[in-house]
């Protein structure tokens, strides 16, 4: 469709421009901004490396390497040319040298890519725990799938792509899409318009979803891994579905909301649920420094650093990895303090 600038006495096309007379170049413009914000290609995704050639032949880099939110590494490729050149068939040769990818792989390559960009100092802890967040994993539960897609970026397709991407996308496990980016100057600025034309955008949100669910169920039956979830409720009061950390922690924040001190909720558990400093302690970096403080050995990725619990003159920040001990802890809140009125109901892969 094209693109209109509203005048006003009227509609007034806007004629696209190209990225070579924008002098916009493929790494130093566009492989930029998207490490930068992968979200612009429509899906929430964690981009592992940049320029990735972990393999003998070193001259050959892919641009972009990717996670998505079920576990895939995604191959990125990006031309700025009208046509697209050869891409599908680059992309694919890519995609079958990560395919053997392990889980340690693709944190070493996340921390070796973080400490290159200035945004990390190598370590695999840091890499692993990002990996764990952005998957919304427990970190007892952190699977890739075996699958590898592809996202196809340029200003334009040829005919022979699409031609290429439609039939491919026929084949079980193959799912690769295209992404147009048309640039248009307006005031002296670049506009971008950014659209997935392959396959389209409704079509892929199905897929997706489907592939949500056969990936747990598939992943649940192979290792013997508990993927369940679940929702916790207080009268009218109804949680979306939580991962296993999230949830123990929402029924731990109902059950201080209503008024029961934390004290007893620490009695229920381990010492190490809570660790407490003194002090109403500000979140993020400064819940971490005095985490630091209080054991230098502590690994404060475990705990809950962005939402502590303040009462009493002091700062209570919670523990984050449940595993197995979930619908434990959670029946052990519930039945503990009855008239809070909290219940949980696990959802798990087989119902869909």
């Amino acid at each position: 469709m094209p693109l209109y600038r509203m005048e006003p006495d009227g509609l007034v096309e806007q004629t696209p421009a190209t990225f070579r007379d924008l002098h916009l170049y493929e790494r130093g413009d566009l492989q930029r901004l998207l490490r930068a914000q992968p979200e612009a290609l429509g899906e929430p995704l964690l981009i592992v490396s940049e320029e990735f050639g972990s393999w003998e032949d070193s001259r050959r880099r892919l641009d972009l390497l990717a996670l998505d939110q079920l576990g895939n590494l995604v191959v990125i490729e990006l031309k700025r040319t009208e046509d697209g050149g050869h891409m599908e068939l680059q992309a694919l040769r890519y995609a079958a040298m990560v395919s053997s990818m392990t889980f340690d792989e693709v944190t070493q390559a996340l921390a070796a890519h973080r400490e290159r960009i200035g945004e990390g100092d190598g370590s695999l802890d840091e890499a692993r725990s990002i990996i764990a967040d952005f998957l919304d994993s427990d970190g007892d539960s952190i699977a890739l799938s075996t699958e590898v897609r592809i996202i196809l970026v340029s200003a334009d397709f040829g005919r022979e792509i699409t031609t290429t991407v439609l039939w491919l996308n026929r084949f079980e496990g193959m799912d690769v899409r295209c992404v147009r980016l048309k640039p248009y100057e307006f005031d002296g600025k670049v506009i971008l318009d950014i659209d997935q034309v392959l396959p389209l955008p409704e079509a892929a949100d199905y897929q997706v979803r489907i592939k949500r669910k056969d990936a747990e169920r598939a992943r649940s039956a192979s290792d013997g891994r508990d993927f369940t979830k679940y929702v916790i409720s207080r009268g009218d009061e109804v949680s979306g579905v939580l991962n296993k950390r999230n949830a123990v922690r929402k029924m731990v924040d109902v059950m201080v909301l209503a008024g029961i001190p934390v004290s007893e909720v620490r009695g229920l558990f381990r010492d190490k649920i809570f660790r407490t400093v003194p002090g109403v302690v500000a979140p993020g970096e400064a819940c971490e420094a005095a985490l630091h403080a209080l054991d230098p050995k502590i690994d404060v990725k475990r705990y809950f650093t962005d939402s502590p619990i303040h009462e009493g003159g002091e700062t209570h920040i919670m523990f984050r990895m449940w595993g197995m001990n979930t619908e434990e802890s959670l029946r052990k809140l519930q039945d503990a303090f009855p008239l809070v009125g909290a219940t949980f109901r696990a959802v798990r892969p087989e119902d869909g």
